[in-house]
């Protein structure tokens, strides 16, 4: 849920359609055929199969009827679960690639997966990594104090910050604020912010 609240802010694998030669399919379709059987498809990378795999296991955590739908709501909690922080704006682009023509609120997982396979193939939306969150956090701090206080902090959020609910909003001063100091030390902060294994 920390990525949620971050303060700064190959392709697809197959072919939709044919291949093209000056306009015209390189092989008819019959030829498509004969090729596909006499050249069995190569083994997957291990790495694309395993980015697979932690997008399965993410989605189905939210297909509660396990049906290959989740709620549309959820897209973006199972996007940053597996590291990626698009925007608001980003996000929203991302549904819309995924959902149906007439939006029935769910998305499939047969139109999620490739969609999301590439994102991460491309390394797209990744989170801020510590040295540039600690960087965010010292422009606040003008008196080099090394913290700062929750009104600044939240003063920020709602000013250039992405939209958050104020139930966002609690939940991360919650975490944020020292409850000896009462207090921001983003340092400790941005520690909690990242994932496992990502500090300098």
């Amino acid at each position: 849920a920390f990525v949620t609240w971050r303060l700064s802010v190959a392709g697809y694998l197959f072919y939709h359609g044919n291949v093209t030669n000056g306009g015209k399919p390189t092989l008819k379709k019959r030829e498509m055929t004969e090729t596909a059987r006499a050249e069995p498809a190569a083994p997957e990378d291990p790495a694309i199969v395993e980015i697979k795999k932690r997008i399965e296991n993410a989605f189905e955590i939210f297909d509660h009827e396990s049906n290959k739908t989740v709620d549309v709501r959820e897209i973006g909690t199972i996007i940053r679960s597996l590291g990626c922080c698009p925007s608001e704006a980003e996000l929203h682009d991302m549904i819309q690639e995924v959902e149906e023509e007439e939006p029935t609120g769910f998305i499939r997982w047969e139109k999620f997966q490739p969609m999301m396979t590439r994102v991460l193939l491309e390394k797209r939306y990744q989170p801020a990594n510590e040295e540039q969150l600690v960087r965010a956090f010292e422009v606040l701090d003008r008196d080099k104090k090394s913290h700062i206080t929750p009104d600044e902090l939240k003063k920020y959020m709602i000013e250039e910050g992405e939209h958050f609910t104020q139930e966002e909003m609690e939940e991360m001063l919650t975490a944020a604020v020292d409850p000896d100091k009462g207090v921001v030390l983003y340092r400790d902060f941005v520690t909690l912010m990242l994932p496992d294994g990502e500090t300098n």
